[in-house]
C-alpha cells in the first residue's frame, strides 16, 4: 500500500474539519453537514479500490 493515500486522506480530513468549523460558526449547519458528507464520499471512492484489491488477494490466497 502506498503511503501517499494516507496523506491524501489526512489532508481531506483536515480540510473538511476546518470548513466544518467555519460553517458551523457562521450558522450554516446544513452546509457544514454536506461538506462533511462530501469529504467522506471522496475518501470512500479512494479507498474502495484498495478494498477491492484486498478481497481479490484474499480470494487468490484461499483459492475461493
Amino acid at each position: 500500500m502506498d503511503i501517499h493515500i494516507v496523506f491524501q486522506i489526512a489532508a481531506v480530513g483536515i480540510l473538511v474539519a476546518v470548513l466544518n468549523q467555519v460553517l458551523v460558526r457562521a450558522g450554516r449547519e446544513e452546509q457544514a453537514m454536506m461538506t462533511t458528507l462530501a469529504g467522506l464520499v471522496v475518501v470512500l471512492f479512494w479507498v474502495i479500490q484498495y478494498i477491492s484489491t484486498l478481497f481479490e488477494t484474499v480470494q487468490t490466497l484461499f483459492q475461493i
